[in-house]
């Protein structure tokens, strides 16, 4: 697939009536993120930010049919499988897929966040043959507990390739024991989000052992309905752009934080995600998002750029420097004495700068951590315009000092 072309994303999924969760959470990310979202409902749920109230499965063989129906008229580059709804279903998507060389992202769904089971035991045993065939397979703590459960009831051994020969069981890193998944040539990442402590620690593992971990503070929110199937879409449409595993797990983190931390605040339990304004800290090389201007008057400019709409972000007690962001969720800074900038941000800044040094492109700065948690690259333009390569995740619009008033411009 070519760097311009838009990846389909097919999407194996449960409705949420609610839009925090599910297909409508999918599909919101799938399409943040440059992709085309397409869909096999596999069930229908009345549900909304208190929990579930109703569940219809959608029969086997139409879910077969929705999926039939895309890859062969619109093809397909990645699958997203969510909620499956029966065993039959994840026995009918199995046999499919297996047929697919893509990738593939398989959330276990088996419980909603407001605490509704949306998976029985049968339909749990049968995840066995889905977590052969996947890329990579998400579960949450307590999912990688029942995964454990119920395959150590119904596995064959000889099927199953155990993790705790590679020198790391993911089930003991948490404080249990050993324990054995069928995951073929895939892996596992293992969300830590149901653990304990100030800081959540994700981790990505194959049958060698550890491939990558994630460590970030919590946020302190609510509004927490969807994370999973978000996380799970991301990953699989950044795969579709030919990211590398572990590259699309951590650009589908800084996803799921900044829509955590968008969140409208909707609901009167557990709300909906703001995937709606997160449009300029993920995706492709490289992403306009950022201007540095200089000033003299620190008030007046201040003043400005409030009228003009935008929200200031960042200040400083000096009044040497302040940022803004604007609607859409591009910033501008203030800096007194300094020149026109204009800052691109990379998803992997030192790739991007050996990319541009080969095409020939001289760096006045290489790569550089700096104290204010961006890491950048400095070059100038033919025209000599200041230009700064740089790679911030969440600490462009939210780093932690960010202005405690200031509210996300969506």
């Amino acid at each position: 697939m070519s760097r311009a072309a838009t990846p389909r994303i097919l999407i194996i999924a449960g409705s949420d009536s609610g839009g925090g969760a599910g297909i409508q959470a999918d599909i919101k990310t799938v399409t943040m993120l440059g992709g085309h979202a397409m869909t096999a409902i596999t069930a229908i749920t009345a549900q909304n930010t208190l929990g579930v109230q109703a569940v219809l499965p959608v029969p086997t063989d139409m879910v077969i049919a929705q999926i039939e129906s895309c890859v062969s008229d619109i093809g397909v580059d990645a699958v997203k499988i969510g909620m499956l709804g029966s065993a039959a279903t994840a026995h009918g998507v199995a046999d499919l897929l297996e047929t697919l060389a893509v990738p593939i992202v398989f959330d276990p769904v088996m419980v909603a966040t407001s605490g509704a089971v949306l998976a029985d035991a049968e339909t749990i045993a049968a995840f066995a043959r889905l977590m052969r065939i996947a890329t990579v397979t998400t579960p949450n703590l307590p999912e990688l507990r029942a995964l454990e459960k119920s395959l150590s009831q119904r596995k064959d051994e000889g099927e199953a390739r155990g993790l705790s020969g590679g020198g790391l069981d993911p089930f003991h890193a948490f404080g249990g024991d050993p324990v054995p998944f069928p995951l073929g040539e895939g892996s596992l990442l293992i969300k830590g989000g149901h653990g304990e402590g100030v800081d959540i620690v994700d981790r990505l593992i194959d049958a060698a052992g550890e491939v990558a971990s994630w460590s970030a503070p919590r946020i302190d929110t609510h509004s927490t309905h969807g994370t999973g199937c978000t996380l799970a879409s991301a990953i699989a449409t950044l795969l579709a752009q030919g990211r590398s595993l572990e590259a699309a797990v951590a650009a589908a983190r800084t996803f799921v934080r900044l829509a955590l931390r968008d969140a409208p605040g909707l609901g009167g339990g557990h709300g909906p995600m703001g995937h709606q304004a997160v449009r300029l800290d993920v995706g492709p090389e490289a992403r306009l998002n950022q201007v540095t201007l200089g000033m003299t008057d620190h008030a007046a400019s201040r003043a400005f750029y409030a009228t003009l709409g935008l929200t200031q972000i960042v200040g400083t007690d000096d009044a040497h420097y302040a940022r803004f962001e604007a609607a859409g969720g591009a910033t501008l800074s203030i800096e007194r004495d300094a020149g026109p900038t204009v800052f691109f941000e990379c998803s992997d800044l030192d790739a991007e700068v050996l990319r541009l040094q080969a095409a020939g492109l001289v760096f006045d700065q290489l790569p550089t951590d700096q104290p204010w948690l961006w890491r950048e690259a400095r070059l100038c333009d033919p025209a000599g315009n200041a230009v700064c390569l740089y790679q911030a995740g969440e600490n462009r619009r939210y780093p932690p000092w960010r202005l405690p008033y200031a509210k996300p411009q969506t």
